[in-house]
């Protein structure tokens, strides 16, 4: 039996590869009923990611490829560094904040090694391994499975663990940046504890490099009403700085 998220997956799949989808066809093929192939295509259709026709749906846009840790490393490694660096300069002695996995969040990890009295909790194991020796810095890890592909550590242990703490701030890496889907990612276990970091959290501080706004990943984290500050590159288009100053978000520019 495939669970949900598989199963939009697989809808999506579909939908890269054949444009449009009709729930007639979808029903045999997944095994479910027309009524939770409907529901869905609603899902999908409510992140902009497909448009609902009579008895069917057809594809908005392309949802991005996930890659996995080694690859993500690759990609932006000059923007990345500036944000980290410009992230750094949020973080004062004294601070409980959350970490999130992710290439984007590393450099943050490595300019925060020589603060003090800082506390951090993570999900992942590169940040982990990167504050292990750091002597400034109280590092706490959420429990869990661990998922590889991104060396995240996730699922309801991972939750739990959050429940009993409060932060002052949240450094989130993110896989896509919709102005009105929100913030996104690839993997469901993923999208759920993060969106518990927001709730732990008094102050959440998106970083991501520009590449990723306008993009919409399968599942959504939170809407941009939780968000607080962003940090991006140079490369971030007008629309979307005006679009988020308007929505009173803080936008800082790293280079």
């Amino acid at each position: 039996m495939r669970n949900t998220s598989q199963r939009r997956e697989q809808i999506l799949q579909m939908l890269v590869k054949q444009g449009n989808v009709q729930v007639s066809d979808l029903v045999p093929q997944l095994g479910v009923s027309a009524v939770t192939i409907r529901t869905d295509l609603s899902a999908l259709e409510s992140q902009g990611l497909v448009t609902r026709s009579y008895g069917g749906a057809t594809l908005t846009r392309t949802p991005p490829p996930e890659q996995n840790i080694r690859q993500k490393d690759a990609l932006n490694a000059g923007a990345k560094e500036h944000i980290g660096t410009a992230a750094a300069a949020l973080v004062e002695p004294g601070d409980n904040i959350i970490i999130d996995s992710g290439t984007t969040t590393m450099p943050l990890a490595r300019h925060i090694r020589e603060l003090k009295q800082v506390t951090v909790m993570t999900n992942g194991l590169n940040i982990a391994w990167e504050l292990a020796d750091a002597p400034g810095i109280e590092l706490m890890l959420t429990g869990g499975l661990l998922r590889k592909q991104s060396l995240s550590i996730q699922g309801a242990q991972a939750e739990a663990c959050l429940n009993v703490y409060n932060f002052d701030k949240l450094f989130l890496g993110v896989d896509g940046f919709d102005l009105q889907f929100g913030i996104t990612t690839h993997h469901e276990a993923e999208a759920s504890l993060n969106h518990k970091m927001v709730e732990r959290a008094k102050k959440v501080i998106v970083l991501t490099d520009s590449s990723k706004f306008g993009r919409v990943s399968l599942h959504r984290i939170v809407l941009l009403d939780r968000v607080h500050t962003v940090i991006t590159d140079a490369g971030i288009s007008p629309e979307y700085r005006d679009g988020l100053q308007r929505l009173g978000i803080e936008v800082i520019i790293a280079d």
